[in-house]
């Protein structure tokens, strides 16, 4: 695996549901399709020219000694730390990448920071290793469908479904706290499925964010999208409150 230098890693977000991040990887070997917009961004901006070359993932090699120096700047100022944004902290298959991932959590648990961690690989049972402040963090899984016909399609080096969820749920039964991002979540004319399917496979979570596919020229092609998001926020929060599991509905995602 490719290695580069960053001259910093920790930074201020500016997602609706998040606080600092960081991103530790280059690029994504998941290589997903809806299309990612992580992708997209870097693509525009020049860091990386193909998609070819976004999942072939470049390990930052200084990420460690970057947060020895950044911690003591932000201590004061961070409510948690969201691994991540544009690449995936948990990389299917990617066991580097899996190992830095894990040091990071632990570093920033030292410094009494947690965590909160997204990814469509598997978690590493050595997680429920981290003892102390890791109680703290926040485990969570992209999950979207059932289907692993569509999952080959969209996500096609990701974890499959089913692992997502077993990994998860092994969190979960060892005490940490778990959630579930369903976005981008996609509309009928790429899938058709039900949703509450989808949502009893996870009712063990402590909280579900879902979001509407967007940059995408299909779905906006379906005549029906506003009714059709609309109608499944509302199943997600009935659903949550039901089962008294806190949920976040993207901005954008219901319209009136």
């Amino acid at each position: 695996m490719q290695t580069i230098n960053r001259k910093t890693l920790l930074y201020k977000s500016g997602v609706e549901y998040a606080d600092f991040c960081l991103n530790h990887v280059e690029g994504c070997s998941h290589g997903c399709k809806y299309p990612c917009y992580a992708y997209m961004m870097k693509r525009r901006c020049g860091v990386v020219k193909t998609y070819d070359e976004w999942c072939k993932p470049k390990l930052v090699s200084n990420a460690l000694e970057l947060l020895d120096k950044e911690i003591p700047r932000y201590k004061d100022t961070i409510k948690y730390v969201h691994m991540c944004f544009s690449t995936d902290p948990f990389m299917y298959n990617q066991e580097r990448i899996c190992d830095l991932s894990l040091k990071i959590i632990d570093k920033l648990n030292s410094n009494e920071i947690r965590c909160t961690v997204l990814t469509k690989g598997i978690f590493p049972r050595e997680i429920a290793k981290i003892n102390g402040f890791s109680r703290n963090n926040e485990y969570g899984v992209t999950l979207v469908s059932l289907d692993e016909d569509f999952r080959q399609s969209y996500e096609p080096n990701a974890a499959p479904f089913k692992n997502r969820i077993q990994s998860l749920k092994y969190l979960h039964e060892k005490g940490y706290k778990t959630w579930v991002s369903m976005e981008p979540y996609p509309t009928p004319n790429f899938i058709e499925q039900d949703l509450s399917e989808i949502l009893d496979a996870v009712s063990f979570v402590d909280k579900i964010i879902f979001g509407r596919l967007n940059y995408n020229a299909k779905a906006s092609e379906f005549k029906y999208a506003k009714e059709f998001y609309n109608s499944l926020a509302c199943s997600v929060i009935k659903f949550c409150k039901k089962n008294r599991i806190n949920y976040h509905i993207k901005s954008g995602t219901q319209a009136t």
